[in-house]
């Protein structure tokens, strides 16, 4: 299972980017993506279209997945765990669905999400 952040659903609906081909690869190797909702609301923020929304629909073949309270203790563990640092605490949300469902993340900026490596995050690659 394959989560995948806001930056990388909206590059993977231009199927001319790296990251398109990295959701083909991984649709045509049996992974299921997935995205938080928190991931989901990023993405439509837009600015996005109803054709890029229904592409992204079509490669999250394990759909979105909400936010609970398993994720939101999930995400103050790691928010208390990384320094409390303020910009990061919407990746604590998205790290936290990740690792509440045991899949790796796929995002566009990876420096963010390093901190959370040491509590048990793997990047997608």
């Amino acid at each position: 299972m394959i989560h995948l952040d806001a930056n990388f659903l909206i590059a993977g609906v231009n199927r001319a980017s790296p990251e398109a081909r990295a959701i083909e690869k991984w649709l045509h190797g049996g992974e299921a993506l997935a995205c938080s909702t928190i991931s989901w609301c990023e993405f439509l923020n837009g600015p996005v279209v109803p054709a890029q929304i229904a592409t992204a629909r079509l490669f999250l073949t394990a759909g979105c997945v909400d936010f609970e309270e398993a994720h939101a203790e999930r995400a103050a563990d790691l928010f208390n765990r990384t320094g409390r640092v303020r910009r990061l605490k919407f990746d604590c949300l998205i790290a936290a669905t990740a690792l509440v469902a045991g899949a790796e993340l796929a995002t566009r900026n990876a420096a963010d999400f390093r901190p959370f490596a040491a509590c048990g995050l793997k990047l997608a690659t």
